[in-house]
């Protein structure tokens, strides 16, 4: 299993990239921030009232009506940067709609936050390296959470603001939230007809990102494990495509399945186990699983066809992929040992790309008829909606809850590319509240990652 960079580059990425794991509900964690509940300053007449998880309104009202929730200054420095992205990151949503305050009271005003119609309203300071902070029902004047953060430096002040927003999201809608998170992608510089392109990693916000690879390789198809500091993605070293492994906490890249033909297209198990992916035979392509720690190979699909974009669903359970076995590129379920697939894609024109949400009750896809158009539709092939379309829409993948998917949005090119672009964007799984995430070069190919480990 050789590896692609050196030793040093190595230790370099391992020191910028080591994992960072916290509990939010916990008194402990590791990685420069702890977590620790504060007791309510009223009485509860709510019973549980401070248990995670009591949703204060549902999602799909939130999209008609946003929650008015009041942000506050937590003060200055690091304080103004935990007020910016916290509001960011719930405005970004859509369901909620931001009221700003200067205020940085202990005690809310409840009476005079009601008369703006809020329904929420946040309390917190930053003291050195202490956050707290304190979420309130307007209406009932009753603390819903509160939760004090100690983090080691200023590097880790983007990730407590995050950890902040996920509370409030999911103690205001009942559903984890997803800010703490990144989003593994492909970076492009360089002209169209001969680009550089290197993996790279970024907050799910487009902050922080980091090139991980030369660029002396082309790369593609990041996928990011569910469950470790790991990325699988295919690269062409000495001109020859092939699945690589990186290890974010090492900085080290291997070779995963070294087959006789090109493999492409990887996708961990969701215990992060072993990667499915395509491997060509032939002028076709079978789908193969890779056991992570013993090497093994095992083939699943022996069509004659191009099989193609494995994804497992959420149990583990089946595939769901593409193949041209039918004439075009239709979607087919199989179990996940192989054997009979049944078709689920009926619509006109080709379908590509298929994921499965992390819910399970949806399969993302891409859809090629005269244009590029994604959309999803149940795992039975039913209730087919179309999201967003444009000249190229690629790479769907869910965020940790299945309530949001980013994705890659071409522009056209003009004479010698002028004009092209290639840009990461995220929109609601209905449709709704779709925006791009600002990088400092041309994106492509996102993944999103389970959690900030």
């Amino acid at each position: 299993m050789r590896s692609i960079i050196s030793d040093q580059d190595a230790d370099i990425l391992r020191d910028t990239l080591m994992p960072r794991r916290t509990m939010l509900y916990g008194c402990a964690a590791v990685g420069g921030i702890m977590a620790t509940p504060l007791s309510s300053a009223f009485a509860q007449t709510a019973s549980n009232a401070n248990a995670p998880g009591a949703a204060e309104i549902t999602v799909d009202r939130a999209r008609n009506e946003p929650i008015p929730i009041v942000i506050p200054s937590f003060g200055s420095g690091n304080g103004a940067t935990i007020t910016q992205v916290v509001t960011d990151d719930l405005s970004n949503t859509g369901l909620f709609r931001v009221i700003s305050s200067t205020s940085s009271s202990a005690t809310p005003d409840f009476a005079s936050y009601k008369a703006m119609g809020a329904h929420a309203v946040v309390t917190g300071n930053v003291s050195g390296g202490r956050v707290e902070f304190r979420l309130w029902n307007t209406l009932t004047g009753q603390q819903i959470q509160g939760t004090a953060y100690s983090f080691s430096g200023s590097s880790e002040v983007r990730r407590v603001a995050h950890m902040i927003s996920d509370v409030i999201y999911e103690r205001m809608l009942g559903e984890k939230g997803y800010f703490n998170t990144r989003i593994a992608y492909v970076s492009q510089t360089g002209r169209r007809s001969n680009p550089t392109k290197r993996l790279a990693v970024m907050d799910y916000d487009g902050a922080n990102s980091r090139l991980l690879t030369s660029g002396k390789w082309l790369v593609l198809t990041p996928r990011f494990s569910p469950v470790s500091n790991q990325i699988a993605f295919m690269s062409y070293v000495n001109d020859r495509p092939r699945v690589y492994l990186f290890n974010l906490q090492t900085g080290q890249q291997r070779i995963l399945g070294d087959f006789s033909g090109i493999s492409f297209a990887p996708r961990f198990s969701p215990d992060g186990r072993s990667v499915v992916m395509s491997v060509t035979r032939g002028a076709g392509s079978d789908i193969y699983v890779v056991d992570l720690a013993s090497g093994s190979k095992r083939q699943l699909t022996s069509s004659g066809a191009i099989d193609t974009s494995p994804c497992y669903s959420p149990d583990g359970s089946k595939i769901v992929f593409s193949s041209d076995r039918g004439g075009k590129q239709q979607l087919y379920i199989m179990s996940a040992s192989g054997g009979g697939a049944h078709r689920i894609s009926y619509g006109s024109g080709s379908y590509a790309s298929p994921v499965w949400s992390p819910r399970g009750d949806v399969i993302a896809f891409v859809r090629i008829s005269g244009g590029f158009s994604m959309g999803v539709m149940a795992p039975d092939g039913t209730g087919e909606r179309i999201l967003t379309q444009g000249f190229t829409v690629e790479s769907p993948t869910f965020c940790p809850n299945g309530r949001v998917l980013a994705f890659c949005n071409q522009s056209a090119a003009g004479a010698g590319g002028a004009g092209f672009s290639s840009s990461v964007r995220t929109i609601d799984v209905t449709g709704f509240n779709e925006r791009a995430i600002h990088t400092s070069t041309m994106a492509s190919g996102p993944s999103w990652s389970s959690s900030n480990t």
